[in-house]
């Protein structure tokens, strides 16, 4: 409980005006494209996956999600440090979108049915597609979770509970029909990658530990 109230403020503070930078940026692009929007196809997986609307519950999930891993980092070098690497991750995620919009196919649903997701396509409306960016904060939020769960020595429950929640928000980028499951290969590549190479990085530089 002591390393989790370590650096709290900054801790709280900045992963406010992280995601608040983020929104800023995301919105822009998604209201004006530089480009022709391109409409990623669907594939097998997305006839497989079902429309959910429990799913908004994991899917909105996510901002709680990637709060965690700061939670266990104890100085503000390691909270500036991290803050940079998943910016990073972010950032190519943006550029991508600018130089290559995208949009998901629309789904044959009558969205007026189902309030919650309703709103959510109002706010969020289904383009930066591909890569999603969902799929990529959950992604390298949970690899280094992981990491951070077993130098801890937390309980080998928390591992897995970890595995499930994000499991849970990648599925629910489909089931909420935000996303289709190229968005989700392309975001659980660009997270993946972005989280390996952070960590890499941080293993080779023994101080920032």
């Amino acid at each position: 409980m002591s390393v989790l109230c370590k650096q709290f403020w900054l801790k709280s503070l900045g992963t406010m005006g992280f995601t608040a930078a983020f929104f800023v940026a995301y919105i822009y692009l998604l209201k004006n494209p530089a480009y022709p929007v391109t409409e990623v196809p669907l594939t097998w997986l997305d006839r497989v996956v079902p429309f959910s609307p429990l799913a908004l519950v994991p899917y909105l999930s996510l901002w709680a999600y990637v709060s965690l891993p700061p939670l266990f980092l104890v100085n503000a070098s390691e909270l500036i440090s991290y803050g940079l690497r998943i910016g990073a991750v972010c950032l190519l995620g943006l550029l991508i979108f600018h130089f290559w919009p995208t949009a998901v196919p629309p789904a044959d649903i009558d969205w007026a049915r189902y309030p919650g997701v309703a709103f959510l396509k109002g706010v969020d409306a289904a383009g930066n597609a591909c890569p999603s960016l969902h799929v990529a904060t959950a992604v390298f939020s949970a690899v280094w979770l992981q990491r951070l769960l077993c130098e801890s020595g937390a309980p080998r429950y928390l591992v897995w509970v970890n595995l499930l929640w994000c499991g849970l928000i990648v599925w629910s980028t489909l089931a909420t029909r935000q996303h289709v499951a190229l968005d989700a290969y392309g975001g659980a590549l660009l997270g993946g990658a972005g989280a390996w190479l952070s960590l890499l990085r941080r293993r080779l530089a023994p101080s920032a530990v």
